[in-house]
């Protein structure tokens, strides 16, 4: 009896022991299953988050290096932007028609001559060498990118000869059709961003990528609609003007024409001014702001002055805007809905503003404002 009850004790202790060690050993691999997980969660976090969109800041920077202003003997100006290393520029057929030789400035204030050595009649699209640039880094080009409603965009220009002015938006529509004569506009992008003269030629800009999908062209008078054509549909003219330059440029349309394209000028630029004026605003670059202001207005109220009546405010959007002739004046009515600061938090109130806009010096300038009760 007492061997038999020895036996028994040292068995079941043995048991004990066995799944002591057992669950032990169980608990640390465990552990480190667990431990390994979260290793890997980590790398694929890590990962994800070296694919991250580049910062917008950045993208801007780097882009307005490579974005021109051109212009003409006549004083208008348009956009254009670096596409290769031969310092060839490509801008919009109606920027440089009529002209064989432009100025070309860089965001640097540096001045350049430029030689048309490709214009269309019937795509809105033309090529301008610049020797000065040759060997200079290009824009990044995305051909076979295909964006969607709702993607964002950067649209870069120099609307109204304010150089490298940067709006941003979205894709608002795909495969438009538009005839603005001459040209043709066929599945081109709408996009929300304001277009203003000045902005054409300019790039339209991928928001996750830098890379440039368009080329800002056209604008419908009514509401901030633009439309910008693919840099696909175009590629093929540019890289053939490049490779080859047209020895003989199509004849300067007729004055008429540009009566017309002078007329809508007015419009298009007052509006867009006051929808850059509220942008700068929201953004609180009141430099800019006050800059856009008229002489007699800037002689009545200080830049402090202007500055702190704006410290206050936390955004402006526009939720109507119409631009009107009366008699000799250009007005912009516009309701505002504004988000201010108050003790308590914040109040939204809705306010009809109007802006009287003139030109100072071939510079439209907000002469003053009205707000209705």
């Amino acid at each position: 009896m007492n061997k038999r009850m020895i036996y028994s004790i040292i068995v079941s202790l043995l048991i004990w022991i066995a799944g002591g060690f057992g669950y032990f050993y169980i608990k640390e691999q465990t552990t480190k299953n667990v431990f390994s997980e979260s290793t890997i969660l980590n790398k694929i976090e890590d990962s994800n988050n070296d694919q991250t969109v580049p910062a917008i800041k950045e993208i801007i920077r780097e882009a307005q290096k490579k974005v021109v202003m051109v212009e003409l003997d006549d004083g208008t100006v348009g956009s254009g932007f670096l596409y290769n290393d031969k310092g060839d520029i490509i801008t919009n057929a109606h920027v440089v028609s009529g002209a064989s030789e432009v100025k070309v400035r860089t965001t640097d204030a540096k001045g350049f001559d430029g030689k048309v050595i490709g214009i269309s009649t019937e795509t809105d699209v033309a090529v301008v060498r610049v020797e000065g640039l040759e060997n200079v880094e290009p824009l990044s080009i995305s051909p076979n990118t295909k964006l969607e409603i709702g993607d964002e965009i950067l649209a870069l220009g120099s609307p109204l000869g304010f150089q490298n002015t940067v709006t941003t938006g979205i894709i608002s529509g795909t495969d438009r059709e538009l005839s603005v004569d001459p040209y043709i506009y066929e599945d081109v992008y709408q996009i929300s961003a304001p277009i203003a003269p000045g902005n054409s030629g300019g790039p339209l800009i991928d928001r996750q990528t830098g890379a440039v999908i368009g080329i800002n062209s056209a604008r419908i008078e009514q509401g901030n609609i633009g439309f910008s054509l693919p840099i696909s549909a175009v590629l093929p003219l540019v890289n053939s003007w490049s490779e080859t330059p047209m020895k003989n440029l199509p004849v300067e349309p007729s004055i008429d024409a540009v009566v017309d394209i002078d007329e809508n000028k007015i419009v298009e630029t007052s509006d867009y001014l006051i929808s850059y004026f509220i942008e700068s605003i929201t953004f609180n670059d009141f430099v800019t702001a006050y800059s856009l202001l008229g002489s007699e207005w800037q002689s009545n109220v200080d830049y402090q002055s202007f500055r702190k009546e704006y410290l206050n405010i936390l955004s402006i959007s526009i939720k109507e805007l119409k631009t009107v002739k009366k008699e000799e004046q250009i007005i912009v009515e516009t309701v505002l809905e504004i988000v201010k600061r108050t003790g308590s938090g914040q109040e939204t109130t809705s306010t009809s503003v109007n802006y009287v806009i003139a030109y100072e010096n071939d510079q439209a300038k907000i002469i003053s404002e009205k707000k209705q009760d």
